[in-house]
C-alpha cells in the first residue's frame, strides 16, 4: 500500500456499542435542531472562526 502512495492513518471513534451513546446522539440532535441559527450563518461561522496559520492549500 505505501509503494502505492498510501499511508496508515489509525482513527479513534466513539463506540457505537457503549451504554449511553445512542441517547447521546439523541440529546445532541435535539440541541442541533433547537439552534436558531441558519445554515449560512453556521458555514460563515467556520470559514472566518478558525485558525489556519501555517496550513497550506
Amino acid at each position: 500500500m505505501r509503494r502505492s502512495g498510501l499511508r496508515l492513518v489509525q482513527l479513534w471513534i466513539p463506540d457505537t456499542r457503549a451504554r449511553g451513546f445512542a441517547e447521546e446522539c439523541r440529546r445532541q440532535s435535539r440541541a442541533a435542531a433547537k439552534n436558531k441559527r441558519s445554515d449560512s450563518e453556521v458555514l460563515e461561522w467556520i470559514e472566518t472562526g478558525h485558525d489556519d496559520e501555517g496550513w497550506t492549500a
